[in-house]
């Protein structure tokens, strides 16, 4: 039996070496660079991704990691994320690489700045 794997886009805090990377890597099957259009929040401890009109072509790099359901449930916890009609600190949007449109995959972001620098 086959299990379902996901494709996540990772930056900040859960890059390896960086503090939340603990929450995934023991889920990472899977690690491709990748960068994805949007812009970097500046949020103190960690950074926010913005995809917005406003990132005015800017991109971020990460890693494409992909895991399995466990991943990504401790991923939405750690992103507190509970579904696409709750109330969210991180949505899970569907993006595409910038330099491989054949990889697409998850990412959480927020929908504006909140008020934080760029």
């Amino acid at each position: 039996m086959q299990t379902e794997r996901y494709r996540v886009f990772i930056y900040g805090s859960l890059l390896p070496g960086m503090s939340n990377h603990i929450v995934v890597s023991d889920y990472i099957e899977a690690v491709v660079p990748g960068r994805i259009e949007g812009r970097l929040v500046d949020c103190g401890a960690y950074p926010a991704l913005i995809r917005s009109a406003k990132a005015n072509g800017r991109s971020v790099r990460g890693l494409w990691i992909e895991v399995g359901r466990a991943g990504l449930a401790a991923m939405d916890a750690l992103e507190q994320f509970g579904g696409i009609e709750e109330t969210n600190d991180y949505e899970r949007v569907w993006a595409q690489d910038l330099d491989r449109p054949e990889q697409a995959g998850w990412v959480y972001v927020w929908e504006g700045t909140r008020g934080f620098p760029d």
